[in-house]
């Protein structure tokens, strides 16, 4: 017997340490804080108030070239103020309010968003954005989602509301009208001496996940990977009121980018920057707010 708990406590002291890994959700702001409107019950329960992990709020921002004046289009049950038959304010919404960026124009929109942990495995960029046929809610307000819903590249036709056709070896997504990805990491209060920030990289989705690594050990952009830093090979299609979820790769300290950057090893707190351009050859009206990204995954408990 004595034998026995002597080899049962040396396989416990031999074995690693490991800490619990559980789900978290991260918007801008103290996360436990996040509006209920953009989060079904099952989400809810994986907020946590960062602040008990001394993950500071500071430097977590939304910013956009667009006025943050517009209703929340998603929520059906919103009431709009109606003067010659024209929808205008004061609104009444679940949500927040929205930046618009309109068909024809160019816009963006940026979130900075620290990690409530740290992460152990892929992290999951989630976008959810109002998108609409041009000029849609001054027709339809609440409504329209339910009838002009869009997405972004769409073909649009002539009239209100009406969605161009198209016909065999016709591309129905018009490739140069969709935004297009930038994704950083920074260095949080808990990041090493030396964690210069980096741009992530996104598994392709459906892709092999099988990166391609050059010569001198970098990643370079492939079939399976690429680098989100803005090009043509970042681009994404928004649908309406729905997630649109980017899988970045889990960064290694050491590992080279295919932009000749070093990544390194996230901890709680350091900061995921992911901002949206929109082109000009936009040809539909996206509305975007401060929880309209939501980082995810799967981390390392902080107790």
């Amino acid at each position: 017997m004595k034998w026995l708990i002597v080899c049962l406590l040396a396989l416990f002291m031999a074995a690693p340490a490991m800490a619990g890994e559980d789900p978290y959700i991260a918007v801008v702001g103290n996360d436990i804080n996040a509006n209920p409107f953009y989060l079904s019950p099952k989400y809810e329960q994986f907020l946590k108030d960062q602040l008990i992990g001394a993950v500071p709020v500071t430097g977590e921002t939304f910013t956009t070239n667009a006025p943050l004046i517009q209703p929340e289009i998603c929520d059906t049950l919103g009431t709009a103020t109606i003067v010659n038959d024209i929808p205008g304010p004061p609104f009444t919404f679940r949500g927040n309010f929205n930046g618009k960026v309109t068909a024809g124009n160019q816009g963006w929109y940026q979130w900075s968003i620290r990690l409530p942990k740290k992460p152990s495995g892929e992290i999951n960029l989630c976008i959810q954005c109002g998108v609409l046929k041009p000029d849609a809610f001054k027709f339809w307000d609440f409504s329209s989602v339910l009838a002009c819903a869009a997405e972004t590249g769409e073909r649009i036709g002539d009239g209100l509301c009406v969605r161009e056709e198209v016909w065999p070896g016709e591309n129905p997504v018009i490739s140069a009208a969709l935004p297009v990805i930038i994704a950083q990491a920074s260095p949080g209060p808990n990041a090493p001496v030396g964690f210069v920030p980096f741009n992530l990289t996104a598994f392709r989705n459906p892709g092999t996940y099988d990166p391609l690594f050059g010569t001198d050990g970098a990643i370079a952009n492939s079939a399976a990977t690429q680098v989100l830093n803005g090009t043509i090979d970042s681009r994404i299609l928004l649908k309406t009121c729905m997630d649109k979820c980017v899988l970045v790769k889990l960064p290694v300290t050491g590992q080279v980018n295919a932009l000749g950057q070093l990544e390194q090893d996230l901890e709680a707190g350091d900061l995921i920057t992911v901002r949206m351009n929109i082109p000009r050859a936009n040809s539909v009206d996206v509305y975007c707010h401060r929880e309209s990204l939501r980082v995810m995954g799967v981390g390392e408990d902080i107790f």
